[in-house]
């Protein structure tokens, strides 16, 4: 460490004592530390790049002409600093996700709520400090849609080294993201969103950026796979995928597919990271099972299951040994669609392969000679004539998997990272009922549903739906100024919805409702102010609703 301290020529005597007082302040506070902290930074370069896939190329908005982004990898109380260069044709801001961001909101990255979007050919630099979080979170694009492909891992490791985690150290950590291909301009997807369009679908779900082998070029691959070569059991609600040799995918070029190379034995911190936009995944490796043991850079007591279900934006850390007997396991992540809307919208499944090196003097000039075997799709060339083994995948509207996973994951009671105490006190309560809406579509705006209702359809807070007003400055900015722009735009959110009703009432998803409507929806700029130090209550009750 060096510590530089100003030189006192031309300077009063007062003002020297004061630049050696804080001088030596800051040195005994600097060794009082057990580790230096360090000023992480990254340079991102957002741009656009054609990329190649299903046989075409599409532009793609990307960081550092990557997909997914690079990763961010700190230690606890790191300071990060990441220096945006927009040279996309959008407005952009980069978002945080899960970094609590204490006393540095203004990096938190969300367009006119924090800070004003980064302009096309302009620079930003976001400061915020990484305190009292370990584990995995990621970051993300926060323009509509455009974080399909503006996303990347962001890991932080505990300070003290990884023998303090609280299980045994793996032999490797790999970053599972689960992702989506889009062939659509993601920037229209997003703009026919907000008008209540539902009609846009990616063309392929993705692990690390690949598609995998049930994808190839063909126009109509998704109703093929899934009419043809997966079988339902309506006893089970369970899915089995054929053998990747029967597929008639093999025809033409598949994609390239993930491929994870594992020694047999050890152990492997996958840190999985949903980045998709709108579905929940499950994640499953034949033959293997996973320990939980994080979940949005949250500690949790150990959980030992075959199958991982993982939200959008969420993250799970799980350990995965390699104990099954050496072979090749497909790994495949699986869209949950629930029964809402439209139970037509299509869902992509993908899926890569877990291979078992069986070199046991394995090192990295071994990976690097075995990675440089994969054929055109990600598969070992040396081990073609042996069939993955396939899992059996939970039904497509099994949401019952989700709810048991979920379930199980308990806070960690551990010595050397204790609970925090939940108050015993609070001073406010916020009963919160989320749901969806429609609100008629505004003049000289053209919206539809899949079913043609000139409605947009809106997700709601107590029946409100937060609507940005026209404003040329952040809310947060407001505030903080009291430029009195806050009081004129900002009405309170409620403390409850309208009225009470059975929230989880099947008969309010359509087609229906089959009771009258409860209240009309309406979208507004809705903000809750609290006193500094006040201790708040809020319950999130989940619905069924969708109300006019």
């Amino acid at each position: 460490m060096q510590i530089k301290v100003a030189t006192m020529k031309n300077r009063s005597l007062p003002a020297a004592a004061a630049a050696v007082a804080a001088a030596i302040v800051f040195f005994v506070f600097a060794t009082a530390l057990p580790m230096a902290i360090a000023v992480v930074e990254h340079t991102f370069v957002v741009s656009q790049v054609h990329m190649t896939h299903l046989c075409k190329k599409t532009l793609v908005t990307v960081v550092n002409g990557q997909f997914p982004g690079p990763a961010i990898e700190v230690m606890e109380g790191d300071s990060v600093a990441v220096h945006i260069v927009n040279k996309s044709p959008y407005n952009i801001t980069i978002h945080w996700h899960g970094v609590q961001q204490r006393l540095t909101c203004w990096s938190d990255g969300v367009p006119m709520i924090t800070q004003c979007p980064i302009p096309p050919n302009q620079n930003f630099t976001y400061r915020f400090n990484v305190a009292g979080q370990e584990g995995t979170l990621w970051w993300h694009a926060h323009v509509p849609c455009l974080r399909a492909s503006l996303h990347g891992a962001l890991i932080i490791r505990p300070r003290d080294g990884a023998s303090s985690n609280p299980f045994p150290e793996p032999h490797e950590e790999i970053p599972i993201i689960i992702g989506e291909w889009w062939e659509k301009d993601l920037s229209k997807v997003g703009m026919n969103l907000r008008d209540g369009s539902l009609n846009d679908d990616p063309s392929a779900s993705t692990i690390n950026g690949k598609l995998g082998d049930l994808f190839n070029c063909s126009g109509n691959q998704l109703c093929y796979i899934f009419h043809k070569y997966v079988k339902f059991s309506v006893t089970t609600l369970s899915i089995y995928v054929s053998e990747w040799s029967a597929s008639p995918l093999n025809e033409g070029v598949a994609e390239d597919g993930y491929v994870l190379d594992v020694e047999p034995g050890k152990t492997y911190m996958l840190r999985v990271i949903n980045a998709a936009l709108f579905y929940e995944y499950y994640l499953k490796i034949a033959g293997h099972k996973f320990t939980v043991v994080a979940a949005d850079a949250n500690y949790v007591n150990p959980y030992t299951t075959d199958i991982i279900a993982v939200s959008p934006g969420e993250t799970v850390d799980a350990i995965l040994i390699a104990d099954a007997p050496p072979g090749r396991y497909y790994i495949v992540a699986q869209p949950v669609e629930p029964p809402l809307l439209d139970t037509q919208a299509p869902v992509y499944v993908t899926r890569g392969v877990v291979q078992y090196n069986r070199n046991h003097n394995y090192d990295n000039s071994t990976a690097s000679q075995s990675s440089s075997t994969h054929g055109a799709n990600g598969v070992d060339t040396h081990r073609l004539g042996e069939t993955p083994v396939v899992p059996e995948m939970p039904g497509m509207h099994d949401t019952m998997v989700s709810f048991n996973f979920h379930g199980n994951l308990t806070s960690l009671h551990h010595p050397l990272r204790p609970t925090p105490m939940v108050p015993v006190r609070t001073d406010e309560h916020l009963f919160i009922a989320l749901g969806l809406g429609m609100v008629p579509c505004q003049v000289g705006q053209s919206c539809s549903t899949r079913k043609g209702e000139e409605n947009i359809i809106v997700a709601t807070m107590n029946n409100v739906s937060f609507h940005l007003s026209s404003t040329t400055t952040p809310l947060l900015e407001a505030h903080y100024y009291h430029t009195g722009r806050m009081d004129d735009v900002a009405l309170e959110l409620p403390d409850r919805p309208p009225r009470a009703f059975n929230f989880t009432d099947q008969a309010l998803i359509p087609e229906g409702p089959k009771e009258a409507l409860l209240e009309p929806t309406s979208k507004a700029t809705v903000a809750r102010r609290f006193r500094h130090g006040t201790v708040v209550e809020v319950v999130f009750q989940s619905t069924a609703l969708l109300q006019g």
